[in-house]
């Protein structure tokens, strides 16, 4: 097969020999030139000078005396127009979607050179029909959000206010250009029209230009060929096929074009221009998901040569947002590819840091107590990004209260100049974050861009939304992956189309416009009818010239309604009789329903640094959350706190605040001494800076101001200065009595066949107190929260599954710790203790643990049973020949974090 690039390129070289620094070609886009460039010197016998390269846009922009303003600036000068002009207060982001609506209007109007004055005197005669039905639901649901206050039925109200902008867009027109051109700057379609009224001799830079395969071409773009074809310097290079120039709309502008720009090639030439009609092997696909369309990719390019084929081979995407699954999908034998469509930068992990960052600033800070809520700042520390930083730094930049825009551009640039990482993807992505972030930063300086920051961070996940980053190869050189309007001036032998369905393909048919379809199509502007036939040429040009030929669509029904295949896809069925069209579906695997989770079993370790009584409670529980959890190092979310403060923070802020009560009092006496305790509840304040102090250090705040706590957090501090009262309270009943220890460490080796590690834990408090008459130590575990233990009937039933639901493993955990201070104070009763201080207030609480209903006041007569117990689910923990099975306790999963890893 010959491209017909290669026949352009035997044409220019047979004509204007090898100096060719006179000849500029101009394509519709850049890709060709690349392509033509290697043609050329392939074809060549000898060295050539090579032409100029250029797009249409090149070329006008080289002529033309104003430059193109960015995207953001000129719908930021349109919103200026816009609100001189109507005296509107809508805000610049409610403007925003409506301002790049404008614009298109307006380049649309420029480009095919319309009448504007007629144009806007034939809207502010729009009066004339009598309902709005021109309009589209959507433009409707627009509208309406737009002037904010309509209901279904106010049709006429809807017209009246939309009749009130219609009437002002030639002043908003005039306005806006005049703004621009004072800037010297432009927007494309005014560029052109300006370029195409305003030609001149001296403009033309080269003796010949060369125009190749060109389609649509607009009225200012056939102004400029007309111009340089009376000069005598311009040619045209048509591309079609003669399977669609009759009956086919794929062929309607080329056909219109060809009568006043006359081809250069002999249109009767089949060796160019009838290439469809030769043998081609068609497949059309379906598929149930756009993810298996990616997958089939690595199946299809491993067949029929086409890896082999190299740049003779496309993936084209009709759908762009399959290209992250695409590029995962491509095999590994593939060494060369070129990726021509750009990956989303919305999908990378630089954007969702902008989206941290900024509900961070606007949601996470709370400006009265100068602090980041945890929540979110928890959200920006655990980004990938963040989380390779130092946090001490990170904390630094955050705390920085600079204007949102430079405190983002500083945190990035911190990223790229810390982080050592020489993935290209990484670079790009965070070089073209960093270059949308000083673009918005001038707009703002320059006084361009005038919005608070709310609007600012909707602006930016606009820009963010429509932004790619390029991929960098060598674009005539392996398996080329694109999307459709790449593949123009491109031919290949084999061809694979991903989600050609209709919506895709073609794709953006919609109207939506200030103008409605009369007009435009009374002015000769664009319309829908122009679209499709676009895309109908885009279609079958790309699969003129190809002999393997694979279509995939999607046929899931989504939202009550069945994917379609497109309709090109549809008239290629109907029409075409010279080829046999084969139809397949790819059979994805039906997913499987398991009944049970996984059984999971694998090499155990021999030895254990630390083995916690948390760690066996949540074995006995469950295996696999014990797997999950601790053999995976899968951390189970942190609750958020929020506004509020939760279970755990509460009981943190308890543990910390009773603490420092009691070292306190100890710094005085070695005793406890009722005295003591009488003096610190006739002191408020006392208590009272304790948990403030305790609040604070949880919180992770520099300073605590109570009187801009919120509600909740009132209510909390009460909540916990009650609970310490309450706990001396209690203590107020047995002093004097000593302390032994708080947020004491007890730990001790601990061995069994299968195991040698270090077993033990944390005592809240440790103390030795004389109850009726009998000397004894405990071992107390505070609890905060509102349950309560029921009581177990002996050693065994802490090892039973049936009993969990009633709390064994705080039973486990406190039978530990007591077992293990038993061990250094053998002469002296230990006993076990869950103190909840909710119920503490009741007449002679005891919390010292029961079996039966008797309270446990030595644990040394079962310490020997509780320890052989305990050696026994150790060793089957770590014993290899037992797998991690799930609980069957099947409840427990409702509340698990790991449910979805086991199903």
């Amino acid at each position: 097969m010959s491209t017909f690039l290669e026949y352009i390129a035997e044409d220019i070289l047979r004509k204007y020999g090898s100096d060719l620094s006179r000849v500029a070609v101009v394509f519709p886009n850049k890709r060709a030139s690349l392509f033509l460039n290697s043609q050329l010197a392939r074809l060549s016998d000898k060295p050539i000078w090579s032409p100029a390269y250029m797009t249409i846009s090149d070329l006008f922009r080289e002529y033309g005396k104003l430059k193109v303003a960015d995207p953001i600036k000129l719908v930021c000068d349109l919103y200026k127009s816009f609100v001189t002009i109507t005296g509107s207060n809508e805000s610049l982001d409610h403007f925003y979607s409506w301002g790049q609506l404008l614009l298109a209007d307006f380049d649309d109007l420029d480009k095919n050179m319309a009448n504007a004055d007629k144009v806007f005197a034939n809207l502010r005669d729009i009066h004339e029909y009598d309902d709005v039905s021109h309009l589209t639901d959507e433009q409707r649901e627009a509208i309406k959000r737009f002037f904010r206050n309509f209901s279904d039925d106010q049709d006429t109200i809807l017209k009246q206010r939309f009749l009130n902008i219609w009437s002002k867009i030639g002043a908003i027109y005039n306005d806006f250009n005049e703004r621009l051109a004072k800037q010297g700057l432009a927007y494309e379609g005014a560029l052109y029209r300006q370029v195409a009224e305003n030609l001149h001799p001296s403009a033309t830079t080269y003796e010949t230009y060369l125009f190749v395969g060109f389609n649509l071409v607009q009225p200012v773009e056939q102004c400029v060929f007309r111009y340089l074809q009376e000069q005598g310097k311009a040619h045209f290079y048509w591309d079609f096929d003669k399977s669609y120039m009759h009956d086919n709309e794929s062929g309607f502008y080329i056909k219109r074009l060809m009568a006043d720009f006359p081809n250069e090639f002999d249109v009767e030439d089949d060796a160019i221009y009838n290439q469809y009609a030769k043998a081609k092997e068609i497949h059309y696909v379906s598929s149930t998901t756009e993810n298996a369309q990616a997958r089939f990719v690595s199946q299809w390019l491993r067949g029929n040569g086409r890896i082999e084929a190299g740049s003779k081979t496309a993936v084209v995407l009709c759908n762009e947002a399959l290209l992250p699954a695409v590029v995962h999908c491509i095999p590994d034998e593939v060494e060369k590819v070129n990726i021509t469509t750009g990956y989303p930068l919305a999908q990378s992990p630089v954007a969702s840091l902008i989206t941290l960052l900024c509900e961070l600033r606007l949601l996470g800070y709370d400006p009265q107590r100068n602090y980041f809520r945890k929540r979110y700042l928890d959200a920006v520390l655990r980004h990938p990004y963040m989380a390779q930083l130092d946090e001490d730094d990170v904390r630094g930049l955050l705390e920085e209260k600079t204007a949102l825009l430079e405190w983002m551009r500083t945190i990035i640039l911190h990223i790229a100049r810390c982080i050592h990482d020489d993935d290209p993807l990484f670079q790009e992505c965070l070089f073209r974050c960093y270059t949308l972030l000083n673009r918005l930063q001038a707009l703002v300086e320059s006084g361009d861009l005038t919005v608070d920051d709310n609007t600012l961070q909707r602006l930016m996940n606009q820009l963010i939304q429509s932004t790619s980053v390029p991929f960098h190869g060598e674009p005539i050189e392996g398996i080329q992956i694109m999307g459709v309007l790449e593949t123009r001036n491109l031919d290949f032998e084999h061809v694979l189309l991903l989600s050609c369905n209709e919506g895709n393909m073609p794709r953006g048919v919609n109207d939506t416009s200030f103008i409605p379809y009369t007009i435009r199509d009374a002015n000769g502007m664009t319309t829908i009818d122009h679209k499709v036939a676009i895309y109908s040429y885009y279609f079958h040009r790309l699969l003129q010239r190809a002999s393997d030929i694979t279509i995939l669509y999607n046929n899931s029904t989504t939202d009550g309604k069945a994917g379609e295949m497109s309709r090109f896809m549809l008239q290629m069925m109907v029409e075409d009789n010279q080829h046999q069209i084969h139809f397949n579906a790819i059979q994805t695997p039906a997913a499987i329903m398991r009944s049970n989770p996984p059984v999971i079993r694998m090499e155990k370790k021999k030895q254990l640094g630390f083995l916690t009584p948390t760690a066996i409670n949540t074995y006995m529980r469950c295996q696999l959350r014990y797997y999950y959890k601790y053999e995976c190092g899968l951390l189970e979310p942190e609750e958020d706190m929020e506004e509020t403060i939760d279970n755990r923070v509460f009981g943190n802020i308890f543990h910390e605040a009773s603490q420092q009560l009691y070292e306190r009092m100890l710094s005085r006496s070695h005793q406890i001494q009722k005295s003591d305790i009488e003096e610190l509840l006739k002191n408020d304040s006392e208590i009272e800076r304790v948990i403030d102090e305790a609040i604070q250090k949880e919180l992770k705040v520099a300073s605590l101001d109570t009187k801009r706590l919120n509600g909740l957090q009132i209510i909390n501090r009460q909540v916990l200065i009650h609970y310490l009262r309450q706990l001396l309270q209690l203590d107020h009943e047995l002093a004097p009595f000593s302390i032994i220890g708080l947020e004491t460490d007890v730990r001790d080796t601990f061995q069994t066949p299968h195991i040698s590690t270090v077993i033990g834990g944390r005592i809240d408090r440790l103390d030795r107190i004389v109850k009726d008459g009998m000397e004894r130590i405990r071992v107390i575990d505070y609890k905060t929260g509102g349950g309560n233990v029921k009581w177990l009937a002996d050693v065994d039933a802490i090892f039973k599954q049936e009993s969990l639901a009633n709390h064994s493993d705080y039973y486990l955990q406190t039978f530990l710790y007591a077992a293990l201070v038993k061990k250094k104070y053998p002469e002296v009763p230990v006993s076990p203790a869950l103190l909840f201080i909710q119920h503490s207030a009741g007449k002679d609480y005891d919390p010292t643990l029961c079996f039966g209903r008797e309270p446990i006041t030595d644990v040394g007569p079962n310490i020997s049973r509780f320890m052989e117990l305990l050696r026994t689910t150790v060793d089957d923990m770590f014993n290899a020949d037992i797998p991690y099975q799930p609980t069957e306790q099947r409840e427990r999963c409702t509340y698990c974090p790991y449910r979805l890893l086991c199903k």
